[in-house]
Order: structure tokens, then C-alpha cells, then sequence
């Protein structure tokens, strides 16, 4: 504005020096000399007039927006100022980074054709899809410190709890207080996400020994190089109100990552670590006269725990080892290990889980074990990513964005070798299946007890660095399980011999 009234001035002055030579001109001139000048001294103060006008456009603007300024001030100004990130999702922050909140989530689809050997298991095959994950949530930051993530599945029109629960990491660098429901601190393969594990199910073990989340509290320890974890923990979420005293669990998980590291661009890691968790059966509720404050527990009722997994490491398909539910009490232990060379992998773990036999049943106490070992390739030149003791989101190269003209995504090679066995002890153990004729035993409890031994080759397609598609083919071996007596009569269909074959199939985006 003000180049603009200097412009004006300097026409203005121009205007005065016409001025000034026709004065000066010849006298036969003067009379349209001064009807000119008339004119000219119309227009200056006309142009006068607008700059005036406009001086006052500027004052008024200059008003409003210090009038602007004290209201936001008087209100607090943060509420005007707000971040906006996007990270497969709308990231939503303070300035100041006080509060921070994002919408997350992932959608799953399976499709699983299996052969469940039916001339020996008598099971029909299967060929289905389901919703595997249909989870939505949030997440975000109270006041600097104090983390929360809820969120919730609706997979197969099933509404279950998964994560929710408050974090505070205040306290100490690195470190995070835990309260609510979440994973327990056992097994590399299931803390990691489901959205970057290599096969599409955990190692059979995690589902036989139910490392799952529960209720409960704990503390996180967590860099690049070391974790220590450890809490105390209730029931599962579906089971909260079910117990009159719930399940005790005590969970611990300690890993080492000596060499995290990039050297000339290729990402190498060796991570190793362990795991403790010990387990109490929850107690019945009470029966009596008097309500549930009155009476006496009744044993039978209790919380009993059972040992089982599914064939071909696949979701839909059928249990063919599986024991009795029996067992009050529980103590796991497991060894892990990692290593990460550029866009190589392998993983492993070995577990043990010692079981003691309620005081109702009959039988020696087992130790099962499982233990499975896998590997992965990018041979598009990927890397599997590593961040603290778990791991983390895949940076596709090359993402498919074929409308654009380019990109083939990232393509992962995949095999693992898994084994369960649940064959310790059987020949002594019986339980609710035993009854007595008074001959002897009809027959026994762990017919289904046994051993399966899986193998997976699978390839997974990461079209970007938030979808994918996996497909994996396995088959499973079941052995053991054949304690029926002696003229077998039994009834019980034990499985022994029978090869279970699946292929599996998914589409996973998340956010």
C-alpha cells in the first residue's frame, strides 16, 4: 500500500510540472491553458479522495486483526493450532504435543480349502471364508504422557475386547506402566503384530498353552538393544465377571538385541530372549442357599485348563491332538531367537510347559513342548523390520500403484517347520472320559493326546506398505494318541496316522 501512495505521489508531482510549462506558454494559449488546468486540478484532488479511502481500508483491516489476535489469545490459542499428519490414517495432534489421537484398524479375509483326512479322522473337508480381523479402535496421547489404545473386533458379527488399555511413560525414559487388557509378555511371534507376521497363524503352541491377552498390569522396558517385561494378570476379557476368583498369571519376557544395526545399507539384527509365565485355574462360583455369598465352591465348576491346536496351522480347521481339561495349574518357560540379514530372516522358538493334574483326576503331571523354526526372503530387496524386541511395518521399494504406471510391490519367499507335542504322560492320564464297568476302564481320557508336526511354504505379495496379499500351503502329521485298551472298543476316534493338507489364503490392509 504504501509503494502504491508513493506512486501517487510522484504523478501528482508530474502533474504540477505540466503545470508549471503551460503558465509559461505563449499568451494566445493562456484561455485553454487555464481549462486544462481546471481539469487537472479536478482529478488530483480526485485521486486524493481515493487514497484517503484507501488509507482507511488499511487502518480498518489492521484493527480486525489485532481484534483476532486478543481473542485468541483470551481463549487460549492452542484449539487454532492443529496438526494433521497422515500415517494410513488422519493423525490429529496439539501444537504443542500435549494431546495426540489417530484412528487405527485392519481388515483380514481368509479363505481356507482343507483335507482333514476323513477316512481316518472322520472330519469333513473344508472350504469356506470368514472375516479373520475386523478390528476398529483408537489411539493417541493425554497430556504428554499418558498413552491409551481401545479397540475392538468385529470379525464373523462377534463383537470382542482386544487392546485396550493406558500406558504412562512419564516415569522414566524408555520406560511404560501398563494397565488394562493386552498381550501377555510370551512368544516373539505372537507379540508381534498380526499385520507383519510372516504365516497367517501363530506357531501351533501359542494357541495349546492360550498365550493370549488378559486383564491385568505391568511394566515395559524398551530399547533398541534391550527389553525387559514383566506383569500381573487377571482373566481373559470374556471371562471378567465369570469367576468368583479369577486366574492368576504372572508373565515375564526378557530379549537382547546385541547387533541392530545398518551397515552400508544392509539392516542386520541377532536378537535373542526368554519367557516365564505361571498360571492358577480360576475358582467356580459358589452354590448354597444363601446366594452367592453363601455355600460352598464346587470343584467341578473350576477353570480347568486343556491343551490343544488346530491342523495346518489354518483357523478353520478342525483340533487333532488335544488333551482333557484337567489341569489347574500351569508354568511355561520359552527360549526365542531372531536373525535379520538385509531381506533374509530366521526365526525360532522352543517352549516347555509343565502341567500339574487337578486333585479330581488321575494321571502323572506332563511337560509338553513345542518348538517350530521359519525363514523369510524378499527377493525384491526388502527388509524385515526389527523395533524393539518385536517386529515392525515392511518399507515397500516399489508400491503397486498401476493407475500411476508403475510398481510391482514386495514379494516375500516363506517356509517353517512347527511341532506340538502333546504325547507326554498319556498312557497315565484319565480323566472326565474315564468311567469304570467294573471290569476296568472303558477307556481313556487322552485318546487325543498326541503329536503333530506341520510344515508351511507360503509366498506373501505386499502391495504397499499397509495391504497384502498371503498364500501358504501346509500339512499336518498326527502321531500318538492311540491309548484305547485292549480290545478296542472304545469308541474314541484317535487320529493316529491321519495328514492334514490346507491351502490358505489372504487379503490384509490396515491403518
Amino acid at each position: 500500500m504504501r509503494g502504491g501512495l508513493e506512486k501517487h505521489g510522484r504523478y501528482l508531482l508530474a502533474g504540477a510540472s505540466v503545470i508549471g510549462l503551460l503558465a509559461a506558454s505563449a499568451p494566445e494559449a493562456k484561455a485553454q491553458q487555464a481549462q486544462d488546468l481546471q481539469q487537472i486540478q479536478a482529478q488530483i484532488q480526485e485521486m486524493q479522495a481515493t487514497i484517503q479511502a484507501l488509507q482507511k481500508q488499511v487502518q480498518d483491516a489492521k484493527a480486525q486483526a489485532a481484534a483476532a489476535n486478543a481473542t485468541a489469545a483470551n481463549a487460549g490459542g492452542g484449539d487454532l493450532d492443529l496438526k494433521v499428519k497422515w500415517k494410513g490414517a488422519p493423525e490429529l495432534s496439539s501444537a504443542d504435543g500435549k494431546f495426540k489421537m489417530k484412528v487405527r484398524g485392519r481388515l483380514h479375509v481368509d479363505y481356507d480349502a482343507i483335507d482333514q483326512d476323513f477316512p481316518i479322522t472322520g472330519r469333513p473337508d473344508v472350504s469356506a471364508a470368514e472375516i479373520r480381523r475386523a478390528r476398529l479402535g483408537i489411539e493417541g496421547v493425554v497430556w504428554y504422557d499418558l498413552k491409551y489404545i481401545v479397540e475392538a473386533d468385529f470379525a464373523n458379527d462377534a463383537v470382542s475386547l482386544k487392546d485396550a488399555y493406558g500406558e504412562y511413560t512419564g516415569l522414566a525414559k524408555d520406560l511404560g506402566l501398563r494397565f488394562g487388557n493386552f498381550k501377555i509378555f510370551n512368544s516373539l511371534d505372537q507379540l508381534n503384530s498380526s499385520n507383519y507376521r510372516t504365516f497367517q497363524e501363530t506357531p501351533s503352541f501359542v494357541e495349546a498353552d492360550v498365550i493370549d491377552r488378559q486383564i491385568g498390569a505391568g511394566a515395559i522396558y524398551a530399547t533398541d538393544h534391550f527389553t525387559a517385561s514383566a506383569g500381573i494378570f487377571g482373566p481373559l476379557s470374556a471371562n471378567d465377571e465369570r469367576w468368583l476368583e479369577d486366574v492368576k498369571t504372572g508373565s515375564a519376557r526378557l530379549t537382547a538385541a546385541p547387533i541392530n544395526r545398518e551397515v552400508n545399507g544392509v539392516h542386520q539384527v541377532i536378537h535373542v530372549g526368554g519367557s516365564w509365565r505361571d498360571r492358577e485355574q480360576a475358582e467356580s462360583l459358589r452354590l448354597g442357599t444363601n446366594g452367592p455369598d453363601g455355600g460352598v465352591s464346587n470343584p467341578l465348576n473350576d477353570q480347568l485348563f486343556q491343551y490343544r491346536a488346530r491342523g495346518a496351522d489354518l483357523h478353520l480347521a478342525d483340533r487333532f491332538i488335544s488333551t482333557p481339561a484337567i489341569f489347574d495349574h500351569d508354568t511355561f518357560w520359552g527360549l526365542e531367537g531372531l536373525f535379520i540379514w538385509q531381506s533374509f530372516h530366521v526365526q525360532t522358538e522352543y517352549t516347555q510347559l509343565e502341567a500339574d493334574i487337578s486333585p479330581l483326576f488321575a494321571g502323572r503331571d506332563p511337560t509338553y513342548t513345542g518348538w517350530y523354526v521359519d525363514a523369510g526372503w524378499f527377493i525384491t530387496g526388502e527388509t524385515q523390520e526389527y523395533n524393539k524386541g518385536v517386529f515392525g511395518r515392511v518399507k515397500v521399494k516399489n508400491p503397486v500403484v498401476w493407475s500411476k504406471g508403475g510398481g510391482w510391490g514386495a514379494w516375500q519367499l516363506a517356509g517353517r517347520y512347527d511341532v506340538l507335542d502333546l504325547s507326554d504322560q498319556a498312557t497315565t492320564i484319565q480323566g472326565p472320559g474315564v468311567i469304570f464297568n467294573g471290569v476296568g476302564p472303558v477307556a481313556n481320557a487322552c485318546t487325543l493326546c498326541g503329536e503333530q508336526k506341520t510344515w508351511i511354504v507360503g509366498v506373501n505379495w505386499w502391495l504397499n506398505d499397509y495391504s497384502r496379499f498371503m498364500f501358504q500351503y501346509g500339512e499336518s502329521e498326527i502321531e500318538g494318541g492311540n491309548f484305547a485298551v485292549a480290545d478296542n472298543t472304545d469308541g474314541f476316534n484317535r487320529n493316529d496316522g491321519a495328514k492334514i493338507k490346507g491351502f490358505g489364503t489372504r487379503f490384509q490392509v490396515d491403518w
